[in-house]
This record gives C-alpha cells, structure tokens and sequence, in this order.
C-alpha cells in the first residue's frame, strides 16, 4: 500500500506522543483491549497487501508492454514482502495469522468484486486512488498506535512505486486521448465512495477497532475528530486526482 504524494500528515508529527502512543508494545499490549484492537488491524492490514499483491498480478496480464509487465511484477513483490512483515508480526506476538486476517477478507473481497477494472487504465487509477486512500486510514490510526506497531505499520505503507507510475501511465493516456479522462474521472468517484463505505464497514464491524478509533483505548480521537480524519482523507483524494489530471 502506499500514499505517494504524503498528501496527509500523522498528527504524531505536530506533537510528543503521549499514553500509548508513547509506550512500547510491551507495556501497550497488558491492555487486552488495546490488543484486540492491534490484532484486528494487523489482520486488515495483512489481507490488504495480500490483495494488493494478487490485484498487482492480475494488472500486469493486462499491461500493454513487457517493460509495464515487469514494473508491475516488482511492485508485486514488494506488497508480498509487507504481508510478510505483518504476518511474521503477528506470530511473533502469538496469534495465527489466518484467523486475524479471516474477519476482514469477505468485506475486502466484496469491494474488489465491486470494483474490478475494465481494462489497464481502470487498473491502475484504482490502485493509486483506492490504495492510497486506504493508506491515509491506516496513517491516521497509526499516530495513535504503540511505537513498536506505529513503525511496523508506516513501513509497509511505504510507496511501492505505484503511485508514480499510474500518474505518468494515466496523465499519458489522457494526453493522447482527452475523451479518456472524462470515464476514468467518474471511476475514481465511484472508488473514492467505495474505498471510504468500505474502511467505515470493517471499523464498525469489529468492536475493538472503533473504541481505538474513537478513543476508548488511544487517546487523542474523539468523534469529531474522526469526522475530521475522513475530511482530511477526501482532501488528499482531491490532491491525487490532480496529479492524475482528473476532476475530482
């Protein structure tokens, strides 16, 4: 996964962490909840990139040139050496990585279903919108996380190199047919609803993500502050849909 253009900011940054953000997994984890919650978005995140490695792979099929079948192949690669961090993570703290992903695959599978490309330009505009607005939800929850799981967790949201190929791939496109921009425009819309419905689903769906997410067990958010998260989210989507040349 990946936020290319580092369009928003974890507010971690701005600030000291303090209360579990400030701790270590260690200390962190005595928490029962806090560990759920942990579990939970590990899980996510680990079928996420598993996802993201099988779409990736599923992309080159369709890829015009040898030279895009072999970009998109690496960029593969690197999504499965994520799933293999989180999942290595996730033994390491003793819990089974099929059960902790197996909450999360239907409703991530449902939107890939809904979402499948019709050809390699809806491929990759899906990848960099849908990708990285999943990577900004992920960012925001992050600030908030122990600091053994908040580096865990911005290191596989580091960019595979995805974004800037879609920007050059797609800005191309449109260059040489303007008509292009106008189908694939309504696309990213249609995966920005998706994308954002879908992170709401999975969080309302599990208990322990939502109390995290609302400041049960990290301090910091509260529900206004959540609203804020999904406005400072769309704002970033309108920044990527000018790198590609789309009206957001």
């Amino acid at each position: 996964m990946e936020t290319p253009d580092n369009a928003t900011e974890a507010s971690d940054e701005a600030t000291a962490p303090t209360g579990i953000a400030a701790q270590d997994w260690a200390t962190a984890s005595a928490d029962p909840q806090y560990r759920a919650a942990v579990v939970d978005l590990l899980g996510a995140l680990a079928y996420g990139e598993l996802a993201a490695f099988e779409r990736l792979a599923e992309d080159a099929k369709l890829a015009p040139t040898l030279g895009d079948k072999a970009a998109l192949a690496k960029m593969a690669s690197a999504e499965f050496h994520h799933f293999e961090q989180l999942t290595d993570r996730l033994t390491a703290i003793e819990e089974a990585p099929t059960g902790a992903m197996e909450p999360f695959a239907k409703a991530l599978d449902d939107f890939h279903r809904q979402t499948a490309p019709s050809d390699w330009l809806e491929g990759l505009v899906k990848a960099y919108v849908g990708d990285s607005i999943a990577s900004d939800f992920y960012r925001e929850i992050a600030a908030r996380l122990d600091t053994d799981t908040r580096s865990l967790v911005i290191s596989v949201l580091d960019d595979t190199g995805h974004g800037n190929f879609a920007v050059e791939k797609v800005r191309a496109a449109i260059e040489a047919e303007p008509r292009v921009g106008g189908r694939l425009a309504l696309w990213a819309r249609r995966l920005m609803g998706e994308a954002l419905s879908q992170a709401q689903r999975v969080v309302a769906d599990r208990d322990a993500l939502s109390t995290m997410l609302v400041g049960g067990v990290a301090d910091g958010f509260d529900l206004a502050e959540v609203g804020r998260m999904f406005s400072r989210i769309t704002e970033a989507h309108t920044k990527r849909m000018a790198a590609l040349g789309l009206a957001a």
